[in-house]
C-alpha cells in the first residue's frame, strides 16, 4: 500500500470532520441544528446503515469468532491494565473512572466504521457492523463498572439501571442485532424497502463525521492533560497494538486482522463524556481524551495502516 493509498483512506475522513468543524465555526451549523442532528444520526441514519449493511450480507461469511474473541480479550486486557494503573497511582474516583473508560471505549460507529469502509469496502463493512453488536454492549456494561467501582458508594443500582436502560433502548445496538438476525434467516428485502434503504444509508457517515467535527472545541482540551494523554496513548496506540498481537496469535490474518486493528485503533467514543456525567466521573476530562484521542488518531490511523500493509494486509 503506497503512502498516497493510506491517505486516501484517512485523510476523506478527518477532512470530512474538518469540514463539520468548520460549518460551525462559520455559523452555518447552530448548536440547536447539531443537536437534532445528532438524534436524526443516532436514531435513524447510522441505525439504517448497519441494519442494511448486515442485513444483506452472508452472516457464515461476515462472522469470524476467532476476531470476536480477539477483540473481546483486548478490550477486558485494557480495561484491567488501565484500571490497575489507576489504582496504582492513586487517582481519584472521578479521574480514576473516566481514565479507564477513556484508554477502552472505541468511536466504532462514527469513525472506526468510516476507515474500514474506506479501506475494505462493502464487506470490511459488514464485518465490522457485526463486530459492533456485540462490542456496544460490552462498552457499556465495562464504562458502568470503570466509573462506579472506584466510588464504592451505593449508586451501583443506579448504574445498573442505566446500563440495562442504554443496552436496551441503543439504537446501534439493535439494529445490528436485528440486521445479524435478518442475515442469519436469510430474508430478502422488498425492493422498494432495499431502494430506500440505500437512499437513507448514502448520507449516514457523512452527517456522523460532520456532527463529529462541529462538536469539536478546543476549550474541551482542560484538565489534567497528563492523565487525557496517558489514556489517548492506552486508546489509540496499545490496544490496536496488543489487538493485531492477540489476532495474529489467534490465527487471523488478511482483511479481518486489518478491521480488528481498526476498530481496535478509533479514537475515544463521545458517548463517554455522557456516561462521565451521568455516573460521576470527571466529564472534563473525559471531553479533553475524546478530543485529544481523535486528533492523534489521524496520525495513529496512517501509521496502522502502513504497518498492516508492511503485514501483507
Amino acid at each position: 500500500m503506497m503512502k498516497s493509498e493510506i491517505f486516501l483512506i484517512v485523510l476523506p475522513v478527518f477532512l470530512v470532520i474538518g469540514l463539520g468543524f468548520s460549518l460551525k465555526r462559520t455559523g452555518l451549523v447552530n448548536s440547536e441544528f447539531l443537536f437534532s442532528l445528532n438524534r436524526l444520526i443516532y436514531y435513524v441514519a447510522l441505525p439504517a446503515l448497519l441494519f442494511y449493511k448486515i442485513a444483506t450480507a452472508d452472516f457464515l461469511t461476515s462472522f469470524n469468532g476467532p476476531l470476536l474473541t480477539g477483540m473481546v480479550g483486548s478490550v477486558l486486557v485494557i480495561f484491567g491494565l488501565s484500571y490497575g494503573y489507576g489504582s496504582f497511582r492513586g487517582y481519584q474516583p472521578s479521574i480514576h473512572g473516566t481514565f479507564c473508560q477513556g484508554a477502552f471505549r472505541g468511536n466504532l460507529a462514527y469513525i472506526g466504521l468510516a476507515i474500514i469502509y474506506n479501506a475494505y469496502g462493502e464487506r470490511g463493512f459488514a464485518v465490522a457492523g457485526i463486530l459492533l453488536g456485540f462490542l456496544v454492549p460490552l462498552f457499556n456494561f465495562l464504562s458502568v463498572v470503570a466509573l462506579i467501582l472506584p466510588n464504592r458508594r451505593d449508586s451501583y443500582n443506579m448504574g445498573m439501571f442505566i446500563w440495562v436502560k442504554q443496552i436496551g433502548s441503543n439504537p446501534l445496538i439493535l439494529a445490528s442485532f436485528c440486521g445479524i438476525l435478518w442475515s442469519i434467516l436469510a430474508l430478502p428485502l422488498p425492493h422498494i424497502i432495499d431502494r430506500a434503504l440505500g437512499i437513507i444509508t448514502g448520507m449516514s457517515l457523512p452527517l456522523a463525521l460532520i456532527s463529529i467535527g462541529a462538536s469539536f472545541s478546543f476549550n474541551k482540551l482542560r484538565g489534567d492533560l497528563g492523565v487525557a494523554a496517558l489514556s489517548t496513548c492506552f486508546k489509540v496506540i496499545i490496544m490496536p497494538v496488543l489487538t493485531g498481537a492477540i489476532l495474529i496469535y489467534s490465527g487471523v490474518r488478511g482483511q479481518d486482522l486489518g478491521i480488528g486493528v481498526l476498530l481496535a485503533g478509533t479514537p475515544t467514543a463521545t458517548a463517554a463524556y455522557i456516561m462521565a456525567q451521568q455516573l460521576g466521573g470527571d466529564a472534563e476530562l473525559a471531553g479533553a481524551i475524546i478530543m485529544l484521542s481523535t486528533l492523534c488518531s489521524l496520525a495513529t490511523y496512517s501509521l496502522a495502516l502502513y504497518l498492516l500493509h508492511m503485514l501483507g494486509v
